[in-house]
């Protein structure tokens, strides 16, 4: 999202926002002399608000709730996002307190925000300045847009740092493309895709790499990764787990968008799925008891985490874990190269092992629908 500050020494508010590889910022406006210090920082953080707000319809959408149906999560995403129609009149005719002191506040929070924006720039009553912040508005909406329709340029780059819970087919597909020119690992997929499509496209990669290793290696493919961290310390537990699913038939992007709604959950502090969370609870204690006896520290290493992934960035992380698991892949396939590794016969390997697991991968891409 857009972060918005007050520059004391200019006396600008200024928007700045993440790219990926560092932040850029802009001026919006140099305040008039009315803005006074509390002002200023009351439009900075309500246009804050407003972004966050926005950019929450983008990696909540309603396509990704069970139903639309009225009064449920999904209806109510909806709404959010129909509201940015009415955000830039928000900003200039804002709800303002009666003359008894009441004030009406929006239950669609896109709009409250909007609201909020309006009344801070009314206090301080500059006509230029609420056409600067309307415009400024106007872009940060655009760029959600853009974003939504899988278009990174300008300042819609800031969607790539964010976790979506869902997965554009054509970013899917982006993505697939990307680890078909490079299976390792490619800089695009955390540049110019979301990343939570960018994870879709890696498990099924990583499926296609732990059957063309598992192969090799003789091994069942779900073992691929906890096998090759003997090789080299890799991320274990989470491609596991998704290799694990997809075994059981899961498809990449149910797997992977169920694992990012999951850590999403998380981050707003409530259980992704309590029923299972109390079974998996119990299951450790029983373990405990079975091998250590009123041992704290064993029953605390087994207790069950309420996500694998990191609840501040789950689909980075879960991206990166799952290509960490392609490298485990490779790793064991080349261990079991049947050549004495000079620089020459390492790139014969190598080239063997990326032309088969692009062949699996071409082979099986309907596992992407």
């Amino acid at each position: 999202m857009t972060k918005y500050a007050f520059d004391e020494e200019r006396r600008a508010l200024i928007a700045t926002w993440e790219t990926g590889d560092g932040h850029l910022a802009r001026t919006v406006a140099v305040l008039p002399p009315s803005a006074d210090h509390e002002g200023a920082l009351r439009l900075a953080a309500s246009l804050t608000t407003v972004s966050t707000m926005a950019w929450w319809t983008y990696t909540h959408p309603a396509s990704a709730a069970e139903n639309v149906e009225p009064d449920s999560e999904g209806w109510r995403r909806q709404h959010e996002r129909e509201a940015f129609a009415e955000v830039p009149g928000h900003v200039r005719k804002p709800y303002l307190p009666n003359d008894q002191g009441y004030l009406v506040q929006s239950l669609v929070r896109v709009e409250e925000a909007a609201h909020r924006v309006g009344r801070a720039v009314h206090a301080i009553g500059d006509h230029e300045l609420t056409e600067a912040v309307v415009a400024d508005v106007e872009q940060e909406l655009a760029a959600v847009e853009r974003a939504e329709r899988g278009d990174f340029s300008g300042r819609a780059r800031q969607a790539v740092q964010l976790s979506r819970a869902d997965a554009s087919p054509l970013q899917v597909h982006a993505a697939h493309d990307f680890l078909h020119a490079h299976p390792l690992w490619s800089s695009k997929l955390f540049e110019e895709v979301d990343p939570t499509a960018a994870a879709v496209a890696a498990a099924h990669w990583l499926q296609a790499a732990a059957e063309v290793a598992g192969g090799v290696a003789g091994i069942d493919p779900v073992s691929v990764v906890v096998e090759a961290d003997d090789i080299e310390a890799l991320a274990v537990e989470t491609p596991t787990l998704v290799l694990e699913r997809l075994a059981a038939g899961e498809s990449p992007r149910h797997v992977v968008v169920d694992l990012v709604a999951g850590a999403m959950i998380a981050g707003e502090g409530r259980l992704p799925d309590p029923d299972g969370l109390v079974d998996a609870i119990a299951e450790a204690r029983a373990r405990a008891e079975q091998y250590g006896p009123g041992d704290e520290e064993l029953l605390a290493g087994l207790m069950p985490r309420v996500t694998p992934l990191d609840p501040a960035r789950p689909a980075q992380d879960l991206l990166e874990d799952l290509l960490d698991g392609i490298r485990g892949c490779w790793l064991l396939y080349r261990s079991h190269a049947d050549v004495d590794l000079d620089h020459a016969a390492e790139e014969e390997i190598d080239e063997k092992f990326f032309a088969a697991v692009r062949a699996e991968a071409d082979a099986k891409r309907d596992r992407l629908l």
